[in-house]
């Protein structure tokens, strides 16, 4: 993939982290949309602060940019808690486990982001540390092996995960509370554009916001790193306001279309037209077509090609929606392409749980 093809990827790149270190919330009350979980999250930490105890174990689940991260951190700054970040990947051992869960203080928050992803042994050891606030550390091998009980000070596991579908049944249970995050409506993601906005010094214009907003995919991380390209854009080519004018040609340059696609997205919607006539075709095949790895196509494209209807999965392959063919500016094999033909569905007014 080329280096503008991430820009509308909702996967976290090392140039994002520092940037959304900046313009990150603090507070719930700054956390822009997610009403329904940040008032129950509210909740939820309120009693816990009344109660002088750590609240129960919270779980956020949810596609990757909408800030399951951030609410991680907020949890710790509403509790006036310390925060220790890992992830499932990063947890190979038990033993990486239980050195990470007695390091912790009283109250403190523990973050595993991937939570899905974290190996099975550290798993069963997490599931005592969490309900009993204990360890059992193994020492040795064979039949001297002796484990050792290590208590553990109280403490909040907040698991983030994009793939709730794989966590098992007992490390789900364990959960006091679990939260879903949805795509963002139009309207939000303008409001978040305008405070990131604020804090980086960037002057937007109401048109301009609307704008970079349609095409973020309903996804915070993505509407922030347009932002900051439309920035340098604005900069170098123009007066450095990110107005209608100047957010349209920098996405141009960018590639980024109308509705959001890149072009890594525009060239599978164009090979399962012109190539395949719409299919179905199956996955290798189509990867084949656009110079792309099978998982590239099927993970970083399919979710939102899908979730926009312009793709559907289908137990012979992947066949191109007659909105793809409008989008593209062909028409379709049933039917005639002009002006009354259907636009592409409305993004924010479908089933946001499709894979």
């Amino acid at each position: 993939m080329s280096e503008t093809d991430g820009l509308v990827s909702a996967y976290v790149s090392d140039a994002d982290r520092d940037a959304e270190a900046t313009v990150r919330p603090r507070r719930l009350a700054e956390f822009i949309a997610q009403d329904r979980v940040r008032d129950q999250l509210d909740l939820l930490l309120q009693g816990a602060m009344r109660r002088g105890s750590p609240p129960d174990h919270i779980l956020l689940s949810g596609p990757p940019g909408l800030g399951k991260t951030s609410l991680a951190n907020i949890v710790a700054a509403e509790l006036g808690a310390g925060i220790r970040v890992t992830s499932g990947p990063a947890i190979e051992r038990s033993g990486d486990l239980a050195a990470i869960l007695t390091s912790l203080a009283e109250g403190d928050v523990l973050f595993i982001d991937e939570i899905h992803r974290i190996a099975r042994p550290a798993e069963e050891l997490l599931y005592s540390a969490m309900e009993d606030f204990r360890v059992d550390v193994v020492v040795g091998k064979g039949p001297g092996a002796t484990a050792i009980p290590l208590d553990v000070e109280p403490f909040t596991l907040v698991g983030a995960t994009t793939r709730s579908g794989l966590l098992t049944g007992p490390m789900r249970d364990r959960f006091g509370f679990v939260a879903h995050l949805d795509f963002y409506a139009p309207a939000d993601l303008e409001t978040l554009l305008h405070r990131s906005a604020r804090i980086l010094g960037v002057p937007i214009t109401p048109e301009g916001a609307i704008e970079i907003a349609g095409r973020s995919r309903g996804t915070p991380r993505i509407a922030n790193r347009l932002l900051r390209r439309v920035r340098d854009y604005a900069e170098v080519r123009a007066d450095g306001v990110v107005d209608l004018d100047t957010a349209r040609s920098a996405l141009i340059v960018y590639d980024v279309d109308a509705l959001g696609l890149d072009r890594l997205d525009r060239a599978v919607l164009t090979a399962l037209v012109d190539s395949f006539r719409g299919g179905p075709v199956g996955l290798s095949t189509l990867a084949v077509a656009v110079g792309e790895q099978p998982d590239t196509v099927e993970e970083v494209c399919e979710p939102f090609l899908v979730r926009a209807g312009l793709l559907a999965r289908t137990p012979r392959g992947r066949v191109a929606t007659e909105a793809a063919w409008h989008h593209l500016g062909r028409t379709p094999p049933n039917g005639i392409f002009g002006a009354d033909s259907p636009a592409a569905p409305d993004l924010f007014s479908l089933d946001t749980d499709q894979p």
